[in-house]
Formats: structure tokens, C-alpha cells, sequence
């Protein structure tokens, strides 16, 4: 985030991290200064943004709101904790959440990742709005309950499918295939999406309720008690919602 903001014109006046040698690192990538010191932060700036884990926010708002004015504007970028963890630290607050999924040495096309966004003061709502279509082609406004929800609907999609891709690769690999063989019918998988529902998507046995194909991919799974499990769990289900 903080390279797309620069990218798009914006200026980082400060980064702070709980120690000076990751605030000096990202710093340095981003024109700035960093520091571990809360004193250190400039007091008037236009947005304080508050990208650290969740069970972090109360705290790391607590020792913000002590050094910097009083009508600042803070958002934290979290999809599963309210907005309103915020409040009992400052009277602007929001939320600024990037819908995607971060690793290290990915580069991300913020351009295509939605921003979700909502203020507690209506006033603020367009100026959260105009930084984030600065940023993406794709803006949202989206409430609380809303963003637990998409949260919730995300690691579905993105954490529970990458585990699956896990156990596809450890299940090939264990009979000396190519984990790469699989990667292909993963991209089709994702590409259909483009064009059809996933209902309209599924395939498979467990659609077809073909039981002597389940039976022998059960058997197969006997030393494998936890994923044989998860493919009982999720054949019912296509069974149940897709059939």
C-alpha cells in the first residue's frame, strides 16, 4: 500500500514499527522517515493509516491518540475488527481495507484491488474515497457487519483454497508426479470464474454421484485421516448445494 500511494502522487510523512530497524527499512522504499518512537510522528497529518495485526489496533490507537491532535482522521486497515475499536481513541476514525492477499516478493496490481471503506464522520467518507480510487478501480463503501462478512467469504476463497491446493500438491508429490501438472487445471478453475457462477462451474464426482469413484478416493485418502475427512465434508456439500 504504502508503495501505491507514493506511486500515485501521495507523500508518507512518517512510518513507525516496533522497532527502528523495520520503520528504517520500509521507510527507506518509501521517501520517509521511520521511527519506534510515538513522539517522533508528526502530529497534523492528514491520515494516520494503522496497518498492523488485529489483536494490535486497540493498543498501538491507545499510544497514537497521545501524541497527535485530536481531530485526526485514523483508519485501520483490517477486514475482521470493526471500525468502532477505534472509537474510544479518536472521534474521526475508518476503515481502509484492501481486499487481496499480501506475500513476500509478490508484487500485487493495487490498481485491481478493492478498497473497502467507512468513516464515522459522513464529512470524511468522499476524502477516504478519493484516496482509495487514487490508489484502485475498484472503491467500496461497506459497513462493519458487511466486512466480517467479506472477511469471512475471503478465507474461504483465498486461505481455505490455497490449504487445498496443499494437499493436491503433497498427494501427487507422495507418488512422484509433478505438483506442476496440477497447476493448469487450477488456472481454468479460476479462469471459468470470469464467465460462469461456480455453481454453474462445478464439476466432479461427488456432482455426479459417482460413489465408486468417492469410494476409491476415500480409500486412497486411509492414511490420511484429516484429509479424508475434508473430502467426505466437502462432497456432501457439492452434494447438498450443487446437485
Amino acid at each position: 500500500m504504502g508503495a501505491r500511494l507514493i506511486e500515485a502522487g501521495h507523500s508518507i510523512d512518517a512510518v513507525w514499527s516496533r522497532t527502528s530497524e523495520a520503520a528504517d527499512a520500509l521507510a527507506s522504499s518509501l521517501q520517509s522517515v521511520g521511527t519506534s518512537i510515538y513522539d517522533e510522528l508528526p502530529t497534523q497529518a492528514d491520515l494516520y493509516i494503522v496497518v498492523v495485526p488485529d489483536h494490535a489496533i486497540g493498543t498501538v490507537a491507545e499510544s497514537l491518540a497521545k501524541v497527535i491532535s485530536d481531530e485526526s482522521l485514523v483508519v485501520h486497515t483490517s477486514g475482521a475488527t470493526p471500525a468502532v475499536a477505534l472509537q474510544p481513541h479518536f472521534r474521526r476514525y475508518g476503515v481502509f481495507y484492501p481486499l487481496q492477499s499480501f506475500s513476500p516478493g509478490r508484487e500485487v496490481d493495487f490498481s485491481k484491488v478493492p478498497l473497502c471503506v467507512d468513516s464515522s464522520v459522513e464529512a470524511d467518507l468522499p476524502h477516504l474515497q478519493k484516496l482509495a480510487l487514487s490508489l484502485s478501480e475498484k472503491v467500496y463503501q461497506v459497513s462493519d457487519e458487511q466486512r466480517l462478512q467479506l472477511h469471512l467469504a475471503a478465507v474461504f476463497v483465498n486461505n481455505f483454497t490455497n490449504y487445498i491446493q496443499f494437499i493436491g500438491q503433497e498427494l501427487v508429490q507422495e507418488h512422484d508426479l509433478p505438483g506442476e501438472l496440477l497447476l493448469p487445471l487450477l488456472q481454468e478453475t479460476i479462469d471459468k470464474l470470469n464467465t460462469l457462477s461456480p455453481s454453474e462451474a462445478q464439476t466432479g464426482p461427488a456432482l455426479r454421484h459417482d460413489q465408486s469413484t468417492i469410494d476409491r478416493h476415500l480409500a486412497l485418502l486411509q492414511n490420511h485421516p484429516n484429509w479424508q475427512r475434508l473430502y467426505q465434508l466437502l462432497t456432501a456439500g457439492i452434494q447438498k448445494d450443487l446437485s
